[in-house]
């Protein structure tokens, strides 16, 4: 015996049977009815097809309640777009999923005990989480408790949260949800941006128009903003704030900020030192003010003070939430080919080393090493220079000489040598170098890194801006960075890329 099936056909006369709606077969009427003022629609179908599709119909028919007694119900609250899908799914087993209509979907399939389609919905909509439907997606998988898409949407919402923001959905966030996602210390953008964000939600949420600024708004205006952010605002990291951006906050902020953050803020740009002050204060639970967000995945980088100077400097909020740690020695060997190879062609890049007797410094470059000719400056035979602006190279630990962390920008004339690519195995080389005696008679760069990566030298104030007081081309300039014009040792060497 051989059995044969057409699945297909079957569904297609299926579907015919409840769309010919004026043929006499059917014994059971749905009436989409979705408000009072609408009109109402009905729908003739069979309480057979009804009772094995649905666990709630099977219920209504078997209780021979008043519905099955008069063969009808009125279906509410639903549209008549979204129940004719739903029936013609019953008959056909097909259904067109989509964002615009995948969430009432998922509505109508719960309250009406559709497992089936329950399932079939809620992984359509894990797997094509967008920004205009988020918001909605997480206070519907609170409410009816469907925990796995909640926790979907909230890890889509947190990964893309530096876009989400600029988004108008930003404000339509449930007070609740905003203050999970401001308290986790994943979100990486720029400080000044979530606060702003955070006024033109509070706005929204009282119905304030986001077009005055917060100064102009009188006194009854501001003490509803206050209030309503007030449960919110003291998970903004007002210490990732810059020096500028706090002070003007303060100034133009001072009726909204609550008097207890306010004050602590204020004590707080009085102080010369301010780390272990905020180490203290980082300690509160309640308060998130002082425990920065700032995070690199760096086992050079530890402390807050440097992240806070990294994040100063570079000053590229895009480039610093999506960066990782593309290549380091501890991890990927003393490989300078295989550093090539991950870092070419990448643009932004930021480049930190740590010597054996604990000096910290690096590199950060906007246009990055390319083996592209044309975008040199200039060429020798195989090698060449790439221009860059916006480089500039710094020193953040300096342990011997106990100086302060510092920034040295490209010098204008030397824009075009910020960079050097070497095709016997580029390296994160800064600058073009002059002749050096004392470095062998070489031509050596600002400084630059042996194809082995276990040392390197400086021959700091080339290309880059040197700090005041110190002359180029003397050994204090030579040994600035790393302690020493050639000898000093690479403990670690770190990269970073998008």
């Amino acid at each position: 015996m051989e059995n044969y099936s057409n699945l297909e056909k079957l569904s297609n006369d299926l579907k015919t049977l409840f769309e010919n709606q004026e043929e006499n077969y059917f014994d059971f009427e749905i009436i989409c009815q979705q408000n009072e003022d609408s009109i109402p629609i009905t729908f003739k179908t069979h309480k057979s097809i009804l009772s094995s599709r649905s666990q709630y119909f099977k219920s209504l028919f078997n209780s021979k309640m008043k519905e099955f007694q008069e063969n009808k119900v009125v279906l509410k609250d639903f549209s008549s777009s979204i129940i004719s899908l739903i029936l013609n799914y019953f008959y056909s087993g097909k259904i067109g999923i989509n964002l615009e209509n995948a969430i009432e979907i998922l509505i109508f399939s719960t309250k009406y005990l559709i497992d089936e389609l329950i399932e079939i919905t809620l992984n359509f909509i894990q797997n094509n989480l967008q920004l205009e439907i988020v918001v909605d997606v997480l206070k519907f998988s609170e409410s009816m408790n469907f925990n796995q898409l909640f926790d979907s949407a909230y890890q889509f919402l947190l990964a893309n949260f530096h876009e989400f923001i600029k988004t108008p959905f930003f404000v339509e966030l449930e007070e609740n949800h905003l203050n999970s996602i401001l308290s986790n210390d994943e979100i990486f953008i720029n400080e000044l941006e979530i606060f702003e964000s955070l006024m033109k939600w509070g706005k929204h949420k009282v119905n304030l128009n986001q077009e005055k600024e917060n100064q102009k708004l009188d006194k009854e205006e501001k003490e509803k903003l206050q209030k309503q952010i007030s449960n919110v605002i003291d998970k903004i990291r007002f210490v990732d704030f810059s020096k500028e951006e706090l002070e003007n906050t303060l100034k133009e902020e001072e009726d909204l900020i609550p008097n207890d953050i306010k004050e602590k803020l204020i004590e707080f740009q009085k102080l010369e030192n301010p780390e272990e002050f905020i180490e203290k204060e980082s300690q509160n639970e309640k308060s998130f003010i002082f425990k920065s967000r700032i995070r690199i995945d760096s086992t050079i980088i530890k402390e807050i003070k440097d992240f806070r100077k990294l994040k100063e400097w570079i000053n590229d909020n895009e480039f610093l939430s999506k960066m990782k740690k593309g290549f380091s020695t501890k991890r990927d060997g003393l490989n300078s080919k295989l550093w090539c190879q991950k870092v070419m062609e990448k643009g932004k890049v930021l480049v930190i080393a740590k010597t054996t007797d604990n000096f910290i410094f690096g590199g950060y470059t906007k246009a990055g090493w390319t083996e592209d000719r044309s975008k040199w400056s200039f060429d020798y035979g195989a090698d060449g220079f790439i221009p860059d602006p916006d480089a500039f190279i710094f020193s953040l630990r300096n342990d011997k000489n106990d100086r302060e962390p510092m920034k040295f920008p490209v010098k204008q004339e030397e824009v075009g040598y910020a960079l050097y690519y070497d095709h016997l195995g580029s390296r994160p080389n800064f600058g073009r170098g002059e002749l050096s005696p004392d470095l062998g008679n070489e031509y050596y760069p600002d400084f630059w890194f042996d194809r082995k990566f276990k040392g390197g030298g400086s021959n700091f104030g080339v290309s880059f801006e040197l700090p005041d007081g110190i002359e180029k081309g003397t050994n204090e300039a030579k040994s600035y960075l790393a302690g020493s014009p050639k000898s000093w040792e690479v403990d670690e060497l770190e990269t970073f890329f998008i």
